[in-house]
C-alpha cells in the first residue's frame, strides 16, 4: 500500500510539473515511469485506478483554465480531463496485462499506441480539436519533434511514453533475458532514431532567409470592442502608431484574433487607418476581427495588402460548439503565399496542412488565448508547423505572440501579460521552410498504425495467457505460498 500511494504520488507531480501551461520537459519523459514501474506489484484493476488518479491530480494544473474558459465548454474541459486520466490508467493496464503474458516487447509498444488511438479519436470527434498534452509539453526541445515532419505530432507524443515504457518492461521482476534484451533494444534504437533524425534535419543546409515578420499585440485584453466606440477608435489609432514605428524592412505583422468587433456600417471605416499605413509602410497587415450581420457573425482573419490592393478576408473554421459564427471552408492568401488562419483552427490538422499541399509559405495567426494557457496553445501552432512545415506567426490577444520557423525552433516571442507597456512587439527574419512534408502528403498514417497496434495488443490478450508469477495481493501469490508450504512434505 505504501509503496502504490508512493508511485502515485510521485507521477503525480511529475504529470504536474511535466504538462501544461508551464511544463518542465524532462519531467514529462519520466512521469508515466513510476506507474509502469509499480504494475507488477498490484493487480490489474489497482494499476488502472492509480494510475488514472495519478495522471488526473497532475492535469489539475489546468483545472483554473476549464473552470473560466468560455472556448471549451465546461462538461467537454471535464471529459477531457477525465477522458484522459482513464486512457492513461488504460495504458498501464494493457502494458501490466501484456507483460504478465511474457510479450514485454508488445506490452512497450502497444501500450503507448493506445494513448495515441485514443486520442486520435477524440481529435477527429471532438469539436474542439485537441491540444497534445505530452508533445507541447516538449516543444521547445526541437530535436524530439522533428519527427512531427513525418508522423505527425502523434509520434511526439508515442516515442514520450514509449522511453518509460521500454525501461519498466526491461526491469520487469523474473522476465527472461532474452525478451529484456530484445524489448530494450527495441526501444533504445527507437529514442536514437528520433535524436538523430531530428539533429540532421537541424543540422541542414541554412535555408534562404525570406520575410521579416512581426507579430505585435496591445496588453489590455478587449475581445471584439466595438470598433465605432471612441477608445476603440484610440486603440486603432495606437496600432498604427505601432505599425508605423515598426524597424524597416518588415514585410507582415500580424495582429491578434478579435482586435476589433465591426459590423456594415463600421467595417471598412474602422479598417481603414490600418489599410493606409500598410500601404505608406509597403507592409502587408494581418488583424483578426469580429464582424457581425443581421443573420450571424463572422471571425475574420483580414490581411490588407501593403500594395494597396483589396483586402482578403479568412472565415475561421472551427468553434466551440453552440457558438453563432459562420464555419468557414476555404483557403485565404496574402502576398507572398501567406496562409491565413484563426486560433482554434490549429487545434485541428485541417486547414494548415491544406496550406501546406497548396504552396504556402507561412502561416499568420491572430489568436486570442486565454486564462494562462497562451504558452501552450503557442506550441501547438509551432508543432504544426513542424508537421506540415510552414514557418508560423502566433499573434495572441492575452498570451504568448511568438514567431516560430518550420523546424520549431521559436525565433521571436514575447508575452503580454507581467508588463505595463501598452503594447508587445516581436520580430524575425523567417528562414523559408523545407516545403510540404512526410506528414503534410501523407496525413495521420502513424495514428492508424497504433490503432493496429492497439488492435493486436487486445487480440494478444485472449490467445495467449498469462504466465504464472507473483503478483502481490493476488491469487497468484497464494496459490504460490501454498505450494511453498507443501513442498518439504513431498521431498
Amino acid at each position: 500500500m505504501l509503496l502504490a500511494l508512493a508511485a502515485t504520488a510521485a507521477s503525480a507531480v511529475l504529470f504536474f510539473f511535466g504538462t501544461g501551461f508551464a511544463p518542465i520537459p524532462a519531467l514529462t519523459w519520466l512521469a508515466p515511469l513510476p506507474m509502469l514501474l509499480l504494475a507488477p506489484r498490484v493487480s490489474g484493476r489497482a494499476a488502472f485506478l492509480l494510475a488514472s488518479l495519478a495522471f488526473l491530480l497532475g492535469v489539475t494544473n489546468q483545472l483554473t483554465f476549464f473552470l473560466r474558459t468560455p472556448s471549451v465548454p465546461q462538461p467537454i474541459g471535464f471529459a477531457i480531463m477525465i477522458g484522459s486520466s482513464l486512457l492513461f490508467g488504460l495504458v498501464v493496464w494493457l502494458f501490466q496485462a501484456l507483460a504478465r503474458r511474457g510479450l514485454l516487447l508488445l506490452a512497450a509498444c502497444a501500450a503507448p499506441a493506445v494513448w495515441v488511438a485514443f486520442m486520435y479519436l477524440t481529435a477527429v470527434t471532438n469539436p474542439t480539436g485537441i491540444v497534445w498534452p505530452l508533445a507541447t509539453s516538449v516543444a521547445g526541445v526541437p530535436v524530439v519533434t522533428q519527427i512531427a515532419s513525418v508522423t505527425g505530432a502523434w509520434g511526439v507524443e508515442y516515442v514520450l511514453l514509449l522511453a518509460p515504457a521500454a525501461l519498466a518492461a526491461v526491469l520487469w521482476p523474473g522476465a527472461a533475458w532474452r525478451p529484456r534484451l530484445r524489448t530494450g533494444a527495441v526501444g533504445a534504437a527507437a529514442c536514437l532514431l528520433v535524436l538523430v533524425f531530428g539533429a540532421v534535419r537541424l543540422a541542414g543546409p541554412d535555408p534562404a532567409t525570406g520575410p521579416r515578420v512581426a507579430v505585435m499585440s496591445a496588453t489590455r485584453y478587449q475581445w471584439a470592442p466595438d470598433a465605432a466606440a471612441p477608445d476603440v477608435q484610440a486603440l486603432i489609432r495606437d496600432y498604427v502608431k505601432e505599425i508605423a514605428a515598426l524597424p524597416e524592412g518588415v514585410d507582415l505583422v500580424v495582429l491578434p484574433e478579435g482586435t476589433l468587433g465591426t459590423d456594415e456600417a463600421s467595417r471598412d471605416r474602422a479598417l481603414a487607418p490600418l489599410r493606409e499605413v500598410a500601404r505608406e509602410r509597403g507592409m502587408d497587415v494581418v488583424i483578426g476581427i469580429v464582424h457581425s450581420t443581421p443573420e450571424i457573425k463572422y471571425n475574420y482573419s483580414v490581411a490588407l495588402p501593403g500594395d494597396g490592393s483589396a483586402p482578403v478576408f479568412y472565415t475561421k473554421w472551427h468553434f466551440a460548439p453552440g457558438i453563432p459564427f459562420r464555419h468557414g471552408d476555404e483557403l485565404a492568401f496574402a502576398r507572398d503565399r501567406v496562409g491565413l488562419a484563426n486560433c482554434m483552427d490549429l487545434n485541428f490538422a485541417s486547414p494548415i496542412r491544406d496550406y501546406a499541399r497548396a504552396g504556402a509559405r507561412l502561416m499568420a495567426v491572430p489568436a486570442a488565448d486565454e486564462f494562462g494557457n497562451g504558452w501552450q496553445h503557442s506550441r501547438m501552432g509551432l508543432l504544426r508547423g513542424v508537421e506540415t512545415g510552414l514557418p508560423v506567426a502566433w499573434a495572441a490577444q492575452w498570451g504568448t505572440p511568438m514567431i516560430s520557423d518550420a523546424w520549431g525552433r521559436v525565433l521571436a516571442g514575447t508575452d503580454t501579460e507581467g508588463t505595463r507597456q501598452p503594447f508587445v512587439t516581436a520580430f524575425a527574419d523567417v528562414p523559408q521552410g523545407p516545403g510540404p512534408t512526410v506528414y503534410a502528403r501523407f496525413g495521420d498514417w502513424f495514428a492508424w498504425l497504433c490503432l493496429a497496434l492497439t488492435v493486436a495488443g487486445l487480440v494478444a490478450l485472449r490467445s495467449v495467457p498469462r504466465q504464472p508469477g507473483r503478483r502481490v495481493g493476488g491469487q497468484d501469490a497464494v496459490l504460490q505460498r501454498a505450494a511453498g508450504e507443501q513442498e518439504p512434505s513431498r521431498r
